[in-house]
């Protein structure tokens, strides 16, 4: 079961709702502006419904001429002006709100993938990862920016509207009242399957994602075998599940949208009907003999306007649904915990060395464990010297690439120590290096950010690379593909090769770094490598192969089951 199959179980408790609530607490100030903001607007339209009914009014009862109500209508013009003025910053604050929170959401995610590490990171997809830190992060934004404010104004604004009418006409005022609990009462019962068919939808979303970059990525071994028809049914087969998932969430939100409707409508008829039998003389309970025109018109008008701050609540009900099916994918990442010892800085984390200016890392009775597997490497003691090459055989199995990974930080040792000296960085290269879309130059600059021009291609002659880089006719800016289309299996290894050239690492951990080239590539990779042990920089090399081998100083042998040893090569 992967990381992203087990989100399908996560609910939205209280863990995600305190998460939510925690991200929104940094936004206090903007929440409060907009706030301020939709309260202003609810006063606004309570005096633009006041000068609308006291100008018709005034038109048909009191037979004013036209000209005596030019300070009414430029009174009625400039409250419109204000209330879209603040209609304007309610949705400016709430938006500034939700991208502060989107943005610390995103930190804290990178942050804690960065604890976790590259071996704990196995277990997720790289697409399921993408979409939460993408589409479920940016599912938090209608919560923020509209749910949250709407929270406070759907009890704000009907509030005043209730006074106001109230002071008009008691009796309107208590079918108002009547009415207005079923509205939020259907809104929670909705907002629970809401809840349910958003998380499902993530989960989906990151298992397409998923499915088709899988079979993307392996197109030319599909075609091979002749399964390409097989794997392009099951790629409609898992997107025709998604949009039936979609689907359903619309149909819900479209069908709660039309209940909603209908009982506003229902509840703003019986009150339209309450006035004009009030005004004809056929009620005489009340306080509805005493309606007049302006009253009642003000009535009317004030009703829908009551109902409407409910209505866009209810409409906003799905972002907080959204949200929440979001943040217990989101949370449940977050709850995994790292390896003991490791943190966000390996270099910081692990104990430091005593003063040695010769020595870099060392290892103190380290023995290495994964569960279900039980002891991969160790008990083991190793000094690794500065400026020593170090090349660690073995067979399959032995434990090789844990060993680097130790080295690295990206493990912690099950028992013993891990000791290094303060300025203990490390490069990293192994047999599938990393290329991303972009430019040569692009990918270059993925271990030194502000290196100029003349350092890329200082870096990539190193490497072997300067012919390869006359012959390009864009040079650094030719564009190269994913996984490095483009550039041949050696001109990939020699590119990485450049970036540990570029790098200010002392320490350069090596997996396999020759592994399926050709004789004459390999010669060259390894031509290079005598380069970086010429600078000054320990080399740790995992490998098989015996050209590797001879440029070691010294020679790690590790056996399954046995303790290993370094002896000098």
């Amino acid at each position: 079961m992967t990381a992203e199959t087990r989100t399908a179980d996560a609910t939205p408790g209280p863990a995600a709702r305190a998460w939510l609530a925690r991200l929104a607490a940094g936004e206090r100030r903007l929440h409060a502006l907009a706030l301020l903001a939709g309260i202003a607007v609810g006063v606004a339209t309570i005096v633009q419904m006041t000068l609308l009914a006291a100008l018709v009014s005034a038109l048909l009862v009191d037979d004013r001429a036209l000209g005596e109500l030019v300070p009414w209508l430029v009174g009625l013009a400039a409250t419109l002006g204000l209330r879209a003025l603040a209609q304007w910053g309610q949705e400016v604050a709430g938006q500034a709100a939700s991208l502060g929170v989107r943005r610390r959401a995103r930190a804290e995610l990178l942050d804690h993938l960065e604890r976790l590490g590259p071996v704990r990171l196995t277990g997720h997809h790289g697409a399921g990862l993408a979409q939460r830190l993408v589409d479920q992060v940016e599912a938090l934004d209608g919560y923020v920016a509209r749910y949250r404010p709407q929270q406070a104004l759907a009890v704000a604004v009907p509030l005043m509207i209730l006074v106001v009418v109230a002071w008009l006409d008691w009796l309107a005022a208590l079918f108002l009242l009547i009415a207005a609990p079923l509205i939020p009462l259907f809104m929670a019962l909705v907002g629970m399957g809401a809840e349910r068919l958003n998380r499902e939808q993530f989960v989906a979303v990151a298992r397409l994602a998923g499915h088709f970059i899988d079979r993307v990525r392996g197109i030319t071994t599909l075609q091979l075998f002749g399964r390409t028809a097989r794997a392009t049914r099951e790629v409609e087969a898992v997107a025709d599940d998604y949009r039936r998932r979609s689907m359903r969430t619309l149909r819900l939100a479209f069908l709660s949208s039309a209940v909603l409707e209908f009982f506003s409508s229902v509840a703003i008829a019986v009150v339209a009907i309450y006035v004009g039998f009030g005004l004809l003389g056929y009620i005489a309970y009340g306080p509805a003999d005493e309606l007049t025109l302006f009253t009642g018109l003000l009535v009317l008008l004030l009703a829908p306007e009551f109902f409407q701050p409910l209505r866009s609540l209810a409409q906003h009900y799905h972002d907080r649904a959204a949200a929440l099916g979001a943040a217990a994918g989101l949370v449940t990442l977050l709850q995994e915990t790292p390896e003991a010892g490791r943190g966000g800085d390996e270099a910081a984390d692990a104990p430091p060395l005593p003063a040695s200016p010769g020595l870099l890392v060392e290892l103190e009775g380290v023995t290495l464990a994964h569960a279900g597997r039980g002891r991969v490497l160790g008990p083991l003691d190793l000094r690794l010297a500065r400026g020593e090459t170090l090349v660690v055989t073995g067979p399959s199995g032995a434990g090789k690439s844990s060993l680097l990974q130790l080295l690295a930080g990206f493990l912690a040792p099950s028992g013993g120590e891990r000791r290094q000296a303060a300025d203990a960085r490390f490069a990293w290269l192994d047999q599938r290096p990393l290329i991303v879309q972009g430019s040569l130059a692009d990918n270059l600059r993925l271990a030194a950010p502000e290196a100029s021009d003349d350092q890329l291609r200082e870096a990539l002659a190193q490497a072997g690379l300067a012919a390869l880089l006359e012959r390009l006719p864009d040079g650094l800016e030719t564009p190269l593909g994913e996984r490095g289309e483009g550039l041949s299996g050696g001109q990939v290894q020699r590119l990485a090769l450049a970036r540990v050239f570029l790098s200010p690492a002392p320490l350069v951990l090596l997996d396999e770094p020759t592994a399926s080239l050709d004789a004459r590539t390999e010669a060259r990779v390894i031509e290079a490598l005598a380069r970086l042990a010429d600078e000054g920089r320990t080399l740790v090399i995992a490998t098989h192969h015996p050209a590797l081998v001879a440029l070691a100083d010294r020679r790690l042998a590790l056996e399954a089951d046995s303790v290993p040893e370094a002896v000098d090569a």
